[in-house]
């Protein structure tokens, strides 16, 4: 079944907005926004619950798929920018750790089996309209698998870096692809 097209500008409003949260989730009393801690939040107005709503970033995990000096890229097929290619990644699930959301969203959405090198960086995720991410991405080469686009993927595919598609889907990505090249290939 297809799934829905997302109204980007729509979510991104409502994610500045508290992702929507407009009622307390422990008893169910209107939220008001406050300044606590320096920082805008929304606090439950009954007074013996005081429940605080801390906006916090989500986390997600993901690698850098390296076969023969080329990049694993994949193309996306649920929204945000369906049809926009990225680095196989996904938001961690809930007692998961991030090691082990990226081997296990690798193998969901390309069919491959890795082994994680190392730990390449953290980057800071504003532009996805769902919410803002923190992104764990490590170094990983292939252990097994056979290569084929699954999940949320329409195609995956195995990039030079010199002719990697201009249509990547999210800046930590982008930055992502340019600090490697950087890094290992002393290319700017």
């Amino acid at each position: 079944m297809p799934r829905k097209s997302l109204n980007e500008q729509l979510l991104f409003e409502r994610k500045e907005r508290f992702s929507g949260y407009r009622y307390c989730p422990l008893c169910s009393r209107e939220l008001r926004e406050e300044s606590i801690d320096h920082r805008p939040r929304l606090r439950c107005l009954n007074e013996e619950c005081d429940f605080i709503y801390y906006h916090n970033p989500t986390p997600a995990a993901g690698a850098l798929v390296i076969q023969e000096g080329k990049i694993l890229l994949v193309k996306r097929a649920a929204p945000p920018r369906v049809g926009w290619w990225c680095l196989p990644a996904g938001f961690m699930e809930w007692a998961e750790h991030p090691s082990q959301t990226a081997v296990r969203e690798i193998a969901e959405e390309t069919g491959l089996k890795v082994r994680l090198e190392s730990l390449f960086e953290v980057y800071s995720g504003e532009d996805d309209p769902r919410t803002n991410a923190v992104l764990i991405l490590y170094l990983a080469s292939v252990d097994g698998g056979e290569l084929a686009a699954a999940d949320d993927a329409q195609e995956v595919q195995f990039f030079d870096f010199d002719r990697l598609p201009e249509t990547i889907a999210f800046k930590s990505h982008r930055q992502a692809l340019a600090d490697y090249r950087r890094r290992f290939l002393n290319k700017a």
